[in-house]
């Protein structure tokens, strides 16, 4: 089975998800909800992916990618069409549920599948594909969901947004071999079953907990970016923009990354990209033009495009022969573990002082992950 047939299914499911984390906070604004109920509506897309991720990485190495990956994208639409069908507040907590319950189990098993299909020559090169593929649909998903807002309204984007996830699902209805590969454990492998034996993996720890540190910045500029835009006045179209330019960036450094990665090495690409991440989200709160936020969102997008396809490219490697699901599913939840964390420990404080906490916050865990990683690499 080609790849390029699961990057096709990754895009449409992307646009659609990417596009819903600007709309909820849009909406959730829209309704007159205060900065504490947004953070827990972040929370919420995070809650299931964080308690089923484990269990989805083990249940895609015992029954193959297919089955979690049709359920996630069909599950997916339904999430969308519910904030549609009832456009109040507690929808929306019910829309972020489900879409966060089905999107872990195709996300976990299509990152796996990624790994899968690769031969050991060209892991890093389809993971930073699927890096692209990821950035495409982060550029088009914000721009999408900012323009069907101003033009239709919150409720209707929703419905539209709901169309995308149809596509995978027709893909994989229609070509019935996608999927359907799965990974192979040895016979010595197959008692292993805790996730702490990963974790006694001090590389494979490593990466895991940069994963986390960068997948949290790269989904909170998600949900943030739109609740400072309205405080300073943009329109849904202008803050669309200014999170495409965040993904445009991501794009453009997974171009050149193959070359980074051959000339510095993995783990000091991925060093230098979380230093770069932390100063650009110490600058975010200094700025109300569209413009210059625009530029710092493309250098933060310098800075966390790199993260992903590292993190996953590390972890698949360095997991146990056969447990490259399980490695992803622990991956995940240690990522929605933070993003749970950080919205609810600073959303309290962000309704009295406004968003930079959370700037702030984020700042500080990026460089505090860099620092980390560069003694790590020095003492190696």
């Amino acid at each position: 089975m080609s790849i390029y047939i699961v990057f096709l299914i990754v895009l449409g499911n992307m646009i659609s998800l990417r596009g819903s984390k600007v709309l909820v906070s849009l909406f959730a604004i829209e309704l007159g909800a205060p900065q504490v109920y947004i953070g827990a509506l972040v929370a919420t897309y995070s809650l299931f992916p964080m308690l089923l991720a484990l269990y989805a990485g083990k249940l895609c190495d015992r029954l193959g990618m297919r089955p979690p990956m049709l359920g996630g994208s069909i599950g997916l639409a339904l999430g969308l069409v519910v904030p549609y069908l009832s456009p109040t507040l507690p929808a929306l907590y019910a829309s972020a549920a489900l879409i966060g319950a089905s999107h872990v189990f195709y996300n976990v098993a299509v990152q796996n599948l990624v790994g899968i299909l690769s031969a050991a020559d060209d892991r890093t090169r389809n993971y930073t594909n699927y890096g692209l593929v990821m950035a495409v649909a982060s550029f088009v998903g914000p721009l999408v969901a900012g323009f069907s807002i101003d033009g239709f309204g919150h409720a209707t984007s929703y419905l539209y947004l709901a169309a995308m996830p149809l596509v995978p699902v027709l893909i994989m209805v229609f070509a019935s071999r996608v999927g359907r590969q799965s990974a192979h454990k040895s016979p010595e492998e197959d008692h292993v079953v805790h996730a702490k034996n990963l974790l006694g993996n001090a590389p494979l720890r490593r990466a895991m907990i940069s994963s986390a540190t960068i997948l949290t910045g790269t989904d909170l500029i998600q949900f943030y970016m739109p609740i400072y835009g309205r405080e300073v006045g943009l329109s849904a179209s202008a803050i669309g923009v200014v999170l495409s330019m965040f993904a445009a960036a991501a794009f453009v450094v997974r171009l050149v990354m193959p070359a980074l990665v051959r000339r510095w090495g993995a783990e000091a690409v991925l060093t230098s990209s979380l230093f770069v991440g932390g100063a650009a989200y110490l600058l975010f709160p200094l700025f109300e033009s569209a413009v210059l936020l625009g530029t710092i969102a493309f250098v933060l997008g310098l800075g966390m495009g790199c993260g992903q396809p590292l993190t996953l490219t590390l972890i698949y490697s360095r997991a146990p022969h056969g447990r490259s699901g399980e490695a992803l599913g622990l991956r995940l939840t240690l990522n929605n573990f933070m993003h749970i964390a950080v919205p609810l420990a600073f959303g309290t404080l962000g309704t009295v002082l406004g968003v930079w906490p959370v700037f702030v916050a984020n700042s500080l865990l990026l460089t505090g992950s860099g620092v980390v990683s560069r003694r790590a690499k020095s003492e190696a």
